[in-house]
């Protein structure tokens, strides 16, 4: 199977945030994330687990009880359940890896 970017929806979410959905199935799922400067993610948990690699910018990223700041290159993994979240400081974009797919995602 093939996933274009072009012929994936930008989704705007709101406050400097905006996502595509790009190859997904029922175990695995890759979302595409841009963040304007001071956008910011939300603390939140989930079952899934996630990886998140950094293709832009820069972000502080906290995960469970610890904050360090990461950019372009770096890549951080949330175990199920954790909570989670970022700010951007530079303007950045993030590539989310979930298994199983958020369904969550596609159901809106």
């Amino acid at each position: 199977m093939f996933i274009f970017n072009s012929d994936c929806k930008l989704e705007d979410l709101g406050g400097g945030v905006s996502r595509k959905i790009l190859a997904h199935n029922g175990s695995l799922m890759q979302v595409q994330v841009f963040f304007e400067q001071g956008a910011i993610g939300a603390m939140h948990s989930h079952p899934h687990e996630q990886l998140t690699y950094v293709l832009e910018g820069e972000f502080e990223f906290t995960i469970g009880d610890e904050t360090r700041i990461v950019k372009a290159g770096d890549t951080l993994y949330k175990q199920p359940d954790i909570v989670h979240g970022c700010v951007c400081t530079k303007k950045g974009i993030l590539l989310d890896t979930f298994t199983p797919q958020r369904q969550d995602f596609l159901n809106k």
